[in-house]
């Protein structure tokens, strides 16, 4: 399991909880665990995805979206390029907005200010991204508002 997990797990399951449902945390170590788990999860009712973002996921992300609609798993991702490569839907912070901002910081120390004297950054740029052709494939259908909220909607 990722060292950060619990990052993105105690908000995760506070918001679960206040709409009554259950968050449940699988680590996956490997591709036959992941179908393992992701075909397990599909069988249950009324269920769906969050795929927390690590090496592992990222690495294999194109088994994972395709895993999930193999098994027509609803799934949401942190980063677009997942649902670029097929993925439901994904809301997270823009990697480029902060990939400038950190050059921004090397050019700051290149030029000599100290490091630890540089105010920590956190993202302020975020992205959804709905993927409406793999909505259809799982026969759901987005909100209009939601849509209209996306940055981006791939067809």
């Amino acid at each position: 399991m990722a060292t950060f997990a619990e990052f993105w797990l105690k908000p995760f399951k506070a918001a679960a909880a206040s709409f009554a449902v259950e968050a449940v945390l699988v680590p996956v170590h490997n591709t036959p665990e992941l179908e393992s788990v992701i075909a397990a999860q599909a069988r249950e009712p009324n269920t769906g995805l969050f795929v927390m973002p690590d090496a592992f996921t990222i690495t294999y992300r194109a088994e994972v979206t395709s895993l999930a609609a193999r098994y027509r798993l609803p799934a949401v991702y942190a980063f677009r390029f997942f649902t670029e490569v097929g993925g439901l839907l994904s809301y997270g912070e823009d990697l480029t907005d902060n990939f400038r901002g950190a050059a921004n910081y090397a050019d700051r120390i290149l030029k000599g200010e100290k490091p630890s004297e540089l105010p920590v950054q956190a993202p302020v740029k975020f992205e959804m991204a709905v993927n409406a052709k793999t909505a259809k494939a799982l026969g759901l259908t987005v909100p209009l508002s939601l849509l209209g909220r996306a940055d981006e909607v791939i067809e």
